[in-house]
Order: structure tokens, then sequence, then C-alpha cells
């Protein structure tokens, strides 16, 4: 499997999940293709601490929004595949309906055709049956739609917490190793009757 995995960036909510995987996937060494679109960019400054050369800078190599032509938009770029996180209701629907105007959703229609794993990581509530019926076209057609909801069974102390289970959590999808603590079950002694 390649060390090589493209993460996009769209205009929701949620940037930080972005982020926090560029930061895991340099902890552990995998070399990260980074696209922003014009929205991701805006809402970085606005909802994170992190200008957006900072985040530019987490990867090891970024494309711009518009070129259709960098590497990630043909297949012989080999990837272990693509996470976009988080995913806007746009960005989404142009993935379920094979539209690829640019270079992220490019990306995400090669993935698919690869046969590689392609996560989203939805950002939006509540969800009309259009978005519902645009996540299952993409499910349907081999992507993950990996919401970024919090668990709570591993009582976080912080906001922090809940960002790197989710990211975590979100690359062992990929098959990528991140320590954190799993939830096992509950005993039998625990349960409620």
């Amino acid at each position: 499997m390649s060390q090589r995995i493209i993460v996009a960036l769209t205009g929701a909510t949620g940037q930080i999940y972005g982020i926090r995987l560029l930061e895991l996937l340099a902890e552990l060494e995998y070399e990260s293709h980074l696209i922003l679109s014009r929205a991701a960019k805006l809402n970085i400054k606005q909802e994170s601490e992190y200008s957006v050369e900072a985040v530019q800078a987490l990867a090891d190599a970024e494309y711009g929004y518009k070129d259709v032509a960098a590497p990630p938009s043909s297949g012989s770029f080999e990837t272990a595949g693509m996470v976009i996180a988080p995913c806007s209701m746009k960005t989404l629907s142009n993935v379920a309906h094979g539209s690829s105007g640019n270079l992220i959703t490019r990306a995400a229609d090669v993935t698919l055709k690869e046969r590689r794993t392609l996560v989203l990581m939805p950002r939006e509530k509540p969800l009309n049956k259009i978005h519902l019926k645009n996540m299952l076209e993409v499910t349907d057609v081999g992507g993950i739609i990996n919401p970024p909801f919090p668990s709570f069974y591993n009582n976080p102390d912080s906001i922090d917490d809940i960002i790197d289970r989710t990211a975590a959590r979100t690359l062992s999808l990929f098959d990528i190793d991140v320590d954190f603590e799993e939830w096992s079950g509950m005993s039998a002694e625990e349960a409620p009757e």
C-alpha cells in the first residue's frame, strides 16, 4: 500500500479535523497531499488558531483547488486513498454525481475509479433527504461516509480529546494505526438491567 494520502478541506465547519489529520500523518511519516478549497481557506481563518500558511506547511505537497492537471487528478498517482475533512454538502453532491470540476472532486473521482479508500467527513445538520441520498450514492460506489460525531464512552477531558479520537478513528479506515483507546465494551456487571 502507498504511504501517500490525499487530504482535502472544503468549506464546511470543522477545519480542525482536516488539520489534525495532517498533523497525525506527519507524526506517522505518511506523505500528505493537501488540497484546500477557497471556502476552506476562509474557514481556517475564521474558526481555527492556524493560518492558511501554517496548514499548508503541515503537508508534504499542496495543490491549487483549480489545478485539475495536478498529480492527484490521475490514477497513475498512487495513493492509499483520500479523505475530505470537512466535506461540504456541495462537495458531497459533486462526488456523488461524478461532477469533477475542481481538483478535490476530480481526485475523489479518481480515488473511486481506482478502488482506493475514499472517506468523506460531512459537516451539516440537520440532514435533508438530498444529503442522505447523496451519502447513499457515495456509499454505493465504495466511498465511506464518516461524519465526525464525537464519542463520549471514553470520557474525553477536552475538545482536543474528541478531535484526536475522531481523527485517529478516521485514519483506521485506511488501516493506519494511531495509538488511541478504543472502546472495548462493557462487562455484564456494568450493564444496566
